[in-house]
Parts: structure tokens; sequence; C-alpha cells
């Protein structure tokens, strides 16, 4: 029989966080969502380059274990299976990737079937998740203070952040484009000279944007920000991932993302405390099966098909970090 699961907001905390309960009405489960403190939002710094520390190929992580039954595996997930749910930070107005169903009050999207399989391989049950809502600026923090498990929110891997946090196995490619109202023939960011281009505060596309010379840098907290800026005649472009533009655009009947080759290339790993090794192990296990047994693909299928065509093959694993 078909479960029939319910999404509930628990608490709405300070820089807008929020904890959302993923419950169903066969084995639901209880949780303190006051246990995680609010994680307030960072002020906005400069994004002009600064020493990027050498973590080798920034696509590579530590090698998956073995199997999803041994001992080692079991002490890698033995503190989430004791408290009974996986913690993850994720977006909830990134349409595709994770936003809220209006109808149901759920997050969902192509990066929350992705947690609801981790918490399948630990529990055999999908909906064992606590999901917690972030900017993008608050996901490095929210690792650093160990306030969740896993991050999932079209999170690019690259040095800067390997020197806070950890990877998995990369389980997307995306690359920067950028979103411009219809009819505009602009087909890259050279070509917004002089004129304003948002992208959310603490992402590598804002770090695109800004070192592009004669365009003007706008950033607001989160993608639907930018939109709504673009929409009020605010900023001429928004500069995000593919993925995140394709939703924008699903949103705005006067936006587009044009024709282009991607400008950068924006790997996405699942974020994991630095101090997990173990634990990122174990969730490269559960990447290269989800890639592996078709579940990926019908993600995709599901998500982004539409929006940016066939799936292409789901991106090869790199190993051999120490």
């Amino acid at each position: 029989m078909r479960r029939r699961c319910r999404a509930t907001v628990t608490a709405t905390l300070a820089g807008g966080l929020v904890v959302l309960m993923a419950a169903c009405t066969t084995g639901t489960y209880t949780a303190t969502p006051t246990s995680i403190p609010p994680v307030a939002t960072p002020t906005p710094t400069s994004t002009s380059s600064t020493a990027v520390p050498d973590c080798g190929n920034p696509v590579q992580s530590y090698d998956p274990l073995p199997s999803l039954t041994s001992q080692a595996a079991n002490n890698a997930v033995a503190e989430i299976k004791s408290r009974g749910y996986v913690i993850a930070g994720v977006s909830a107005d990134s349409w595709l990737l994770g936003s809220r169903n209006p109808l149901t009050g759920q997050i969902e999207g192509f990066d929350i079937d992705m947690v609801h399989t981790v918490a399948q391989a630990i529990f055999g049950d999908p909906n064992k998740v606590q999901l917690v809502v972030i900017s993008a600026a608050q996901r490095k923090t929210v690792l650093v203070e160990k306030k969740v498990d896993i991050v999932v929110r079209n999170m690019t891997m690259n040095c800067d952040r390997w020197a806070s946090f950890a990877f998995s196995s990369q389980y997307y490619q995306s690359g920067l484009k950028i979103l411009v109202r219809k009819g505009d023939p602009t087909t890259s960011l050279v070509g917004l000279t002089g004129k304003k281009v948002c992208a959310p505060t603490a992402t590598s596309s804002l770090v695109a944007v800004t070192a592009t010379p004669g365009v003007i840098p706008v950033s607001a907290a989160t993608h639907t920000g930018c939109l709504v800026l673009f929409q009020n005649g605010e900023v001429d472009a928004i500069a995000g991932d593919d993925t995140v533009l394709a939703g924008l655009a699903a949103q705005d009947p006067y936006a587009s993302v044009p024709k282009m080759d991607p400008l950068t290339s924006e790997p996405y790993g699942i974020g994991i405390q630095k101090d997990k090794t173990d634990f990122v192990r174990y969730v490269n296990r559960v990447v290269d099966t989800y890639k592996e047994d078709g579940r990926w693909k019908t993600s995709y299928d599901k998500w982004f098909a539409e929006a940016l065509g066939p799936a292409p093959a789901p991106p090869q694993s790199v190993y051999g970090r120490t």
C-alpha cells in the first residue's frame, strides 16, 4: 500500500532558516526541532579573488565503502541511526531542485530525491529526514557548526569549500548560464557589460559575475530574490546554474535561458562535515548505487528532462582522496 506522507513546518528560525519535518502515516517519528540552533545569515562580504587552498582535483572524494551492510557502514551511520532521522540542509525555493509544493506543503525536487535516497539507505525508509531550509550563504555555516548531517543544495565542489568541509562524489554536472528577458540576444556574461546582473550571495555564480569586467553585480539571498529584482526591472539578468535558471524560467513567461555553452563547470556534491570521513565513504557508496541502478535517471527525467533535454550519463565518480 502506498503511504501518504505529509510535511509540516515546525519552526521558523532566525536568518530565514526553517526546519521541516517529513513524516508518514505509517511509521512516523518524533524529533525535537529546537535542538537545532538558529543559523544567522552571514553579512555579505567582498567576492574579490583571494588565495584558494590547493585541494588537488575538487571532484575527487574518498573511496566508497565496499557495501552498506558491513560493520564499517554501521559505524559510519551509528549516530544518525540512534537519532532516528537524517538532518539535511536544502533549498525550498529552487524550482526543480528543492522547492515547496504549494498544494502538499512538501519540499521536492532533484536534490530532495537525493536526500531521500540517503535516508532509504540508512533506515529503509526514505521519509526519515528532517529538512532544514537554508540559503546558499548558509551552506558552509550549517556544516562547520554541525547543525546538519548533509547539505544537498546544488553546491559546486571547489577547493575553497573543501578547506571547510568534505564532499561526496559528484552527483550532477551543471554549468553557469544566464537568464534574460525574452527577445534579448545576449548569450554571455561579457555581453551584459554595463548592465546589472544578479546572483545569490556566497555563490560561485556571484564570483563569476563580479569577475566579469563592466558587469554590475547585484546580490540577493536566493535566486528567487534575484527573480523578484528581475521582474521589478531592478536587474537586467540573472546568473546561475542551468538547473536553477531552468526553474526560474518555468515560473516567468517573459524570461528565457538562451541556448549557449555553459560559461563554467559546476559539479555538484553533497556537503558533509569535514571530520566525518567514514560517513562520506558511506554516502559515496549510496551515490554510486543510485547512479548505477537507474534511479538517478528516473529523477532527472522527472525534474529536468522537459527543461534541459534528455538525461545525460550520470557524472563519473572520482576517488582516491587521502
